[in-house]
């Protein structure tokens, strides 16, 4: 168990990936007692629990513990289905992408330069439903059209692809 202290005014508790099993980490504010902390723990064993179980079945340790060999695979896949996306959306979206990248990316499902028109696509997108990527490649269009994710760019998001919401919570 990992304890932060923080300016915070109530004690929150996350079940994050770690190597060797989950790892707990709890924010508390700076006069909480280990005592109260450790009894909260406690408390919430059983959600606890099943946070670990759900995070030990995620795809996302199954990435963090694969082979190069297994990343290949998953980068063969990826780069075999987004052109076809992208290829059916364009037009759909009046926006014409550049170059396509793939990398195995911890902490982003894609990225694009809108400058160039350069879209790179996580290659961890393999480990999810085929929807998954599809919302990941039209979310990385619309920045060809919108940089940030304001109002506007939800906005584009709801007209192009009306359930995009459900789509990213799988990804979570």
């Amino acid at each position: 168990m990992w304890v932060t202290r923080k300016r915070v005014k109530n004690v929150s508790l996350r079940v994050r990936p770690a190597a060797g099993g989950p790892r707990v980490e709890v924010s508390a504010p700076a006069r909480t007692s280990d005592a109260l902390v450790r009894a909260l723990v406690r408390e919430k064993r059983a959600w606890v629990e099943a946070q670990a179980a759900a995070l030990a079945s995620s795809p996302r340790i199954r990435a963090a513990e694969a082979t190069p060999e297994e990343v290949a695979q998953w980068k063969a896949v990826v780069s075999a289905c987004v052109p076809a996306l992208v290829e059916a959306w364009e037009p759909l979206m009046g926006v014409r992408a550049g170059k396509l990248a793939y990398r195995n990316m911890t902490s982003r499902w894609g990225s694009c330069q809108p400058a160039t028109g350069r879209i790179c696509i996580n290659v961890r997108l393999a480990l999810y439903p085929p929807e998954c990527l599809e919302y990941v490649v039209v979310h990385e269009l619309c920045h060809l059209i919108e940089r940030g994710h304001g109002p506007r760019f939800r906005a584009l998001m709801d007209r192009f692809m009306p359930d995009w919401r459900a789509r990213r919570d799988k990804l979570r």
